[in-house]
Order: C-alpha cells, then sequence, then structure tokens
C-alpha cells in the first residue's frame, strides 16, 4: 500500500510547490500528484502539517557522530550510530569517511562499509578515504607518519567496494597520474584535498581523473595573484565539484560567496566534515591518541588545527540561507542534489521525483528538522542533546 505525504510545501524540480501530494511505495516515490487525487485517498497519510518537504541531505563526508569516530572502530555498530545521530539532522544517506591511517585500518573500513550495505543498514551510500595519499606541508590534523603513494596492491584495495560509492581524496602533486588514472579506472571518484599542488600540478591532476575538490579552501595551497594554486585550480575549472564547510569557522561566507560566483551553479555541494560531537552529549573524542574537545562548535587539536566540524547538515542549510545570498531551495540542492550527482547517484537520489529513492527531510519553518524519510520508511525528529 503507497503512503501519501500531504499538506506540505515540496521542492521539486522547478521549485517550490503547494497542493501536491508525494506518493511512496516500496521505498521509491511513485509520483506527485494534486492533493484531491484518488491516488491519495487509497494510500496510507502522512500529514506534514505545512513543513517543507525536501530531498534528504547527502553528506559525502562525515568522520564520525553519536559520539562514535570511523578511524577508531571500523564496524558496522559504528556506521550504524554515526548514521543514526545524522540522521536527526536530516542526512539520510553518508559516505563513513575514513581519514589517513594503516593498510589493516582501510581495510577493515571498507570491509564494515560493505557488510553494512549488504545488510541494508539506512543511509549508508558508500565510503569516502581522505587520505593517507597527501601532502605533509596541508596535512591538517591528518598524522603524516600513515602518509604514502599507494602501489597496485593498494589500489586494488582502495577500490574494493562493492555495492557503494568510493570517494578518494588525494594530494595530486603526490600522486602519479598514472595512479589517479587507475583509480578512476576502478570504479572511484577522486578528490583533490590536503594538497600542495600549484596551480599547474592542479590542473594536471584534473587531466588525470580528478574530479572534485575535498572541504575547498581548507588545507590546501591557496589563489594568489601569480601562483592560483589549487584553490585557483578548483575555481577555475568548470567541470569540477567542490565540497564546502559552512559553519562560519572552516571557511569565511565572503569566500564561499566567490566561489559560489566562480563555479557554474551545480558545482559546490554541502559538506560536514562531522567529528564524534555531532549528535552526543559528550565534546570530546579521541583522534591519533589525542583527546579533543570542541568548543563553541570548534574542533581543534593541540597544534591549533582544525580537526573535522561540530557541524551537522541541517545548520549547514539554515547557515548556506543566512551567510551566502541563496534561496532554501538552491540550499537544499546543496545538500541533496549536487552532491547525489558527484557521487554517480543523480539518477536515483537526491531528487523529489518519480523513481527517486524516498529519502526526504521535512523543516519547520525555523528550518528544523521535524521527520525524515529513508527509502519510504518514517523516522520522526528526535531532540538533539543539550
Amino acid at each position: 500500500m503507497a503512503t501519501a505525504l500531504i499538506n506540505g510545501r515540496v521542492l521539486g524540480d522547478d521549485g517550490f510547490v503547494e497542493g501536491r501530494a508525494v506518493l511512496v511505495e516500496a521505498g521509491r516515490i511513485v509520483a506527485l500528484v494534486a492533493a484531491d487525487d484518488p491516488c491519495v485517498a487509497q494510500a496510507r497519510t502522512h500529514d506534514l502539517a505545512g513543513a517543507t518537504l525536501l530531498p534528504g541531505f547527502i553528506d559525502l563526508q562525515v568522520n564520525g557522530g553519536g559520539g562514535a569516530l570511523f578511524n577508531n572502530a571500523p564496524t558496522v555498530d559504528t556506521l550504524r550510530t554515526i548514521a543514526r545521530a545524522h540522521r536527526r539532522f536530516g542526512t539520510t544517506g553518508l559516505l563513513p569517511t575514513l581519514i589517513s591511517d594503516d593498510a589493516e585500518v582501510m581495510r577493515a573500513a571498507i570491509a564494515a562499509v560493505g557488510e553494512a550495505i549488504a545488510q541494508g543498514e539506512p543511509g549508508v551510500l558508500g565510503i569516502h578515504l581522505e587520505g593517507p595519499y597527501l601532502a605533509p606541508a596541508r596535512k591538517g590534523t591528518h598524522d603524516a607518519a600513515k602518509f604514502r603513494v599507494p602501489d597496485a596492491a593498494e589500489i586494488a584495495m582502495a577500490t574494493s567496494l562493492r555495492g557503494g560509492a568510493t570517494l578518494v581524496t588525494l594530494a595530486p602533486e603526490r600522486v602519479p597520474a598514472a595512479t589517479i588514472q587507475a583509480l578512476v579506472a576502478a570504479g572511484a571518484r577522486v578528490a583533490a584535498g590536503h594538497t600542495a599542488a600549484t596551480y599547474d600540478e592542479a590542473r594536471a591532476g584534473l587531466a588525470a581523473g580528478i574530479s572534485g575538490f575535498t572541504h575547498l579552501y581548507n588545507a590546501m595551497s591557496p589563489l594568489t595573484g601569480r601562483e592560483p594554486g589549487a584553490v585557483g585550480a578548483a575555481l577555475e575549472d568548470r567541470g569540477s565539484w567542490c565540497g564546502i564547510i559552512v559553519d562560519g569557522h572552516h571557511v569565511h561566507p565572503a569566500s564561499l560567496r566567490v566561489a559560489l560566483a566562480a563555479k557554474p551553479r551545480g558545482r559546490l555541494f554541502l559538506v560536514t566534515d562531522a567529528m564524534p560531537p555531532v549528535g552526543a552529549e559528550d565534546p570530546s573524542y579521541v583522534l591519533y591518541g589525542e583527546t579533543i574537545t570542541a568548543r563553541d562548535g570548534i574542533c581543534r587539536n593541540a597544534a591549533g588545527a582544525l580537526a573535522g566540524s561540530a557541524l551537522d547538515m541541517a545548520t549547514a542549510v539554515r547557515n548556506s540561507v543566512a551567510w551566502l545570498g541563496i534561496g532554501l531551495d538552491e540550499a537544499a540542492r546543496m545538500a541533496s542534489t549536487y552532491p547525489a550527482a558527484f557521487i554517480g547517484l543523480g539518477d536515483t537520489h537526491g531528487r523529489i521525483a518519480p523513481g527517486y529513492a524516498a529519502d526526504l527531510v521535512a523543516l519547520d519553518p525555523a528550518l528544523e528538522v521535524v521527520g525524515t524519510w529513508i527509502a519510504g520508511a518514517h523516522q520522526a525528529a528526535t531532540p538533539a542533546p543539550a
């Protein structure tokens, strides 16, 4: 029996519409119909009570949540904890993100994601390997002792996930073009990040198959007058995608507005780079043996480097509307439609349209989450920890 989501303001392909019901069956959106369509009377109904219905948020950079960090325990239980923590903030799909680590930890993480997908764990779409193929000069909070250049065996291991997306972040100046090409040929999306690349090196990486940039501006060579750096290459390139962290700490809003002006519409998307404090009562967590505490929404290690964020996607959407001069419709696409396209899920996720996954989020007038659906299964919003 179908379910009809009624009495809401729905984000369709051409903007917001009212007086429409969203019909869901077998985990998919069947149709958008008039509220008085006979199909609605034959379905179970869920009254949205005037809420705004958006495609569920898709976060491609999630290190942790609910008190759990993927690196510290790369297991299905950890993935379940992280996904549940982010779901209350409208994230219906994510890439659990493993920062630079040893090969055995990477292998365990890939296996855990594969098992979670096989079990149908809601929200797990694949894996993001952020490193360890990075530049020491732009390491951020990563452990440079873990950095290396992958050989053929490690390329095969890093791209061994089946049934989900694989995103690999690397420094193009540290990795041969043939290695980038091999990763792409094996099915991975490759992004530049934690890179000291010159403009020419970044362009060479794009030519080799890099299609994105991880947390634009952060941990990458900046744009200057005589050396455009990785940032300049990212802003200039028309085809690549860029993830941005809109928390007011990682990047100044003016710099993000510059990126919005430079990049074609649809090529910037929101990420959180979230750490365990998101959805947890404890603001502290352990990373590489060091205890880090989020203070005033900022996560920094003892050296002062940003160590991920305490940002959730619903807040990222609100911040984008407040700070970047865009409407809720475009902020929502940056949180759903565009990241889905980047990882090859644009035909199945990130839109409220027939045939798409019934992954949805409802927001109240203050843009707070009041409900989420994954594959049509509803989860009422639960209060975040105080």
